[in-house]
């Protein structure tokens, strides 16, 4: 990899840019095509994103730290307001606010409850308008229209987070905003992710993926136990070691992780005829993280309920401390 050029002295920028939206607007996608892989799991269910998290981008002109949030909703569990809190702490916090709306979805109430949230933050806020692939060219610009009368973005830029059309100007004005400051992260950290909270996001999206209906949004998953036959870093940090390169002399890293369900019946759903749906969830999340941890993994999975846990204080922390 070649070394990266110096910026000159002074010139040097580096701030958080905080991702608004409302549910599956596209924000997670965003972030992951802004940094160049995969840190948030994605999903075409709203309110997929529940815990915000870091995605840093560090270049010769600065680092970006970019925050991704959840979608902004009107909150009917304590998870939900917990989800909420993450958003107003980014409003109130970040150097600069992406606020994402899709193209191809009229303004509605929902986009208002956004706009007048952030009528209430002093901070510069461009507009993204994003999923600009899903519709035609002349439908774009009645859109930016709309939405300069309607609140004074610093810069309105159509984009494709999918496709990855007009990233590169929403870097480049990105750091335009940010304050003349040295980095925080290091060059090799990529997120604020435990390895922990992850391999639990990674089951999770999996679930998202395959059940349908209203069960994705009452399931969370928990790891118990990460086992390794020896002790190593976080492979989000840590180099690639020589005895993963190959297959055969990959170390067995033993995963134990719940999944929680609010009622019998979606265990049921979960565990799916003779077990089916929990084999695919299996199978499709250790693939993945077999690549995440460059190992052999066994994934043990079990399905408990919870009765109303996304009330529950003492089961949120649970979910939360994951990150740490």
């Amino acid at each position: 990899m070649p070394a990266r050029k110096k910026e000159k002295k002074g010139q040097y920028r580096t701030g958080y840019v905080a991702l608004i939206g409302r549910p599956n607007s596209g924000k997670s996608t965003l972030l992951n095509a802004l940094i160049g892989q995969k840190i948030a799991i994605v999903s075409d269910k709203p309110q997929t994103t529940r815990i915000s998290l870091l995605g840093i981008k560090t270049t010769n002109r600065g680092q970006i730290i970019f925050v991704d949030n959840p979608g902004v909703h009107k909150p009917l569990h304590l998870m939900n307001r917990r989800m909420m809190n993450y958003v107003y702490s980014s409003l109130e916090t970040a150097d600069l606010l992406l606020l994402l709306i899709e193209a191809n979805k009229k303004f509605g109430q929902g986009d208002k409850y956004v706009l007048d949230m952030l009528k209430k933050i002093n901070r510069p806020v461009f507009l993204l308008i994003n999923k600009i692939d899903l519709v035609k060219k002349d439908k774009i610009l009645p859109v930016i229209d709309k939405y300069k009368d309607l609140f004074p973005f610093r810069e309105i830029i159509p984009i494709s987070a999918l496709r990855g059309d007009n990233l590169n100007l929403l870097e480049n004005l990105i750091y335009d905003y940010l304050p003349l400051a040295e980095k925080i992260y290091s060059d090799e950290e990529i997120t604020d992710q435990s390895e922990r909270f992850l391999l639990s996001e990674i089951i999770r999206e999996k679930i998202l993926n395959l059940v349908e209906e209203e069960l994705p949004y009452t399931t969370a998953v928990v790891i118990h136990s990460i086992e390794r036959p020896q002790a190593e870093g976080s492979p989000l940090e840590a180099e690639k070691s020589p005895a993963a390169s190959s297959s055969g002399s990959q170390p067995l890293i033993r995963i134990k992780a719940d999944i929680l369900v609010e009622r019998e019946n979606h265990k049921g759903i979960i565990i799916g005829r003779q077990g089916s749906m929990i084999k695919t969830i299996g199978s499709q999340a250790r693939k993945e993280i077999e690549d995440i941890l460059e190992s052999r993994v066994f994934l043990e999975l079990s399905v408990r309920v919870k009765e109303k846990w996304r009330d529950s204080e003492e089961v949120l922390d649970l979910i939360e401390e994951q990150k740490e």
